[in-house]
């Protein structure tokens, strides 16, 4: 049986084939390891894809795919600094008694450059790992900015603090853009 859809590429160090997450009901599919129709080495995670799977055997292969967006999704553990205006944001967080919170992220002349997001972590239900293995889909975030500012290439860097009990989502709006560089310099990724 094949089907075809539209799936955003996630990372997944622990499985051997590709994890993609069906944009339609937000879940997680493992692809085979080996199979696959199409060369899917290129397919980095955060990549929006239409994707045609063949379902004939226990663990779906890619017949062929599209890309329609090189979105990038980022994952780093233990960073170190934490930067300021995450750290006010899960202050305010703790002052109001909730797990989450958001900030709307400027550049020295004021534009807006993105959105930042904090989740509380804990050891039970790491909010991380769950964001990285799709469990809980970062796909809802992705499309409110989307939906603001138009449909284009993301920078998304979901970091977990070495100290902190905070896990902190970034959505650059533009993913070559000043904002996701000073990221991947900062955090060398």
């Amino acid at each position: 049986m094949e089907d075809d859809g539209s799936y955003r590429v996630l990372a997944a160090p622990e499985v051997g084939g590709l994890r993609l997450l069906d944009r339609e009901t937000y879940e997680p599919v493992v692809t085979a390891e080996s199979g696959h129709d199409a060369s899917v080495d290129a397919l980095e995670p955060g990549y929006l894809v239409d994707v045609n799977l063949d379902w004939s055997t226990s663990e779906p292969t890619i017949q062929s795919f599209s890309v329609r967006r090189e979105t990038l999704y980022v994952f780093a553990d233990e960073i170190d600094p934490v930067f300021e205006v995450a750290q006010e944001a899960w202050a305010d967080a703790q002052m109001a008694g909730d797990s989450m919170n958001s900030r709307v992220t400027r550049n020295t002349d004021n534009e807006v450059n993105g959105v930042l997001y904090v989740f509380g972590e804990s050891e039970m239900t790491s909010m991380f790992e769950s964001f990285r293995d799709g469990s809980r889909p970062l796909e809802p975030l992705v499309d409110k900015v989307n939906e603001r500012e138009g449909d284009e290439e993301r920078g998304v860097f979901v970091l977990r603090p070495a100290i902190e009990e905070f896990v902190i989502v970034v959505i650059a709006l533009a993913k070559g853009g000043t904002y996701a560089r000073t990221i991947r310099d900062t955090y060398e990724l």
